[in-house]
């Protein structure tokens, strides 16, 4: 993990990292089929993590009741938000792997592939809403795409620069804050 958290996937040396394990380049293939496996095993349990658990929360509103989705908006997301924050504390290291050294696998993309589930599920909730007749502007999935990129990965933050867990809550609940009533803002006809 030192080594791809020092130089990244990319830099990374398998010839430093078996030489720190203190093991030949042949006892790592019969443990890791590739540089590219080994940085998997580290990140992988974490990304299906967040991810699952991101999947989850946003099938879990999509799932409620119409009427019952604009009341619950916070609740969902509130919960998410705070459970990722404890996460990313409490796994700090493979999450800033996965976020900030992951260039040339295929965990590069992981928060952009978040922001793809966050704006399908916002033009759902969009569509939802009008069905209960609130008049929504038209939004074009740029913008949403933008929004959504600007607090997952604000979010992330916390692991790029090391912020403490309690100022990490604290910034995190005024980033929610910011983008609840942005989108309040940009909701309104």
């Amino acid at each position: 993990m030192e080594e791809f958290l020092e130089k990244g996937f990319l830099e990374a040396s398998l010839r430093q990292i078996v030489k720190h394990a203190g093991v030949t380049t042949g006892a790592f293939y019969g443990y890791f089929s590739s540089k590219q496996a080994l940085f998997a095993s580290i990140v992988e349990p974490h990304a299906a993590k967040m991810m699952s658990r991101y999947v989850d929360a946003h099938i879990a509103f999509s799932e409620l009741p119409a009427e019952k989705q604009p009341e619950h908006m916070s609740v969902e997301s509130d919960s998410y938000i705070h459970w990722l924050v404890d996460y990313i504390c409490e796994n700090r290291k493979p999450v800033k792997l996965l976020i900030c050294r992951a260039e040339g696998t295929g965990y590069e993309n992981f928060i952009h592939d978040m922001v793809e589930i966050e704006v399908d599920s916002t033009f759902k909730y969009f569509e939802t809403l009008r069905g209960l007749g609130k008049d929504i502007p038209e939004l074009t999935p740029s913008l949403c795409h933008l929004i959504a990129s600007g607090m997952l990965g604000g979010i992330f933050e916390i692991v790029i620069h090391d912020i403490p867990r309690e100022q990490a809550v604290r910034d995190v609940e005024q980033l929610q804050a910011f983008y609840t009533a942005g989108w309040l803002k940009l909701m309104s006809p």
